[in-house]
């Protein structure tokens, strides 16, 4: 049984174990997001994210630069 939250990432649906908790435990945290990307993220989602749709997204926001 898992220790943290099974939750699902917002923009693909897919099931996670959340560790808010712990987060350089977690899974999103080796995604290194500047604050630009943040907000640029966050502006079309408001939960967690698995690392691979945060990748996906940091790669968007730096292909509109």
């Amino acid at each position: 049984m898992p220790k943290h939250e099974i939750i699902s990432c917002d923009r693909c649906g897919t099931r996670m174990e959340c560790k808010a908790n712990s987060y350089t435990k977690c899974q999103c945290s080796v995604v290194q997001l500047s604050i630009n990307e943040v907000q640029y993220i966050s502006e079309n989602y408001e939960g967690c994210m698995c690392a691979k749709c945060l990748l996906e997204l940091q790669e968007e926001y730096r292909s509109t630069l």
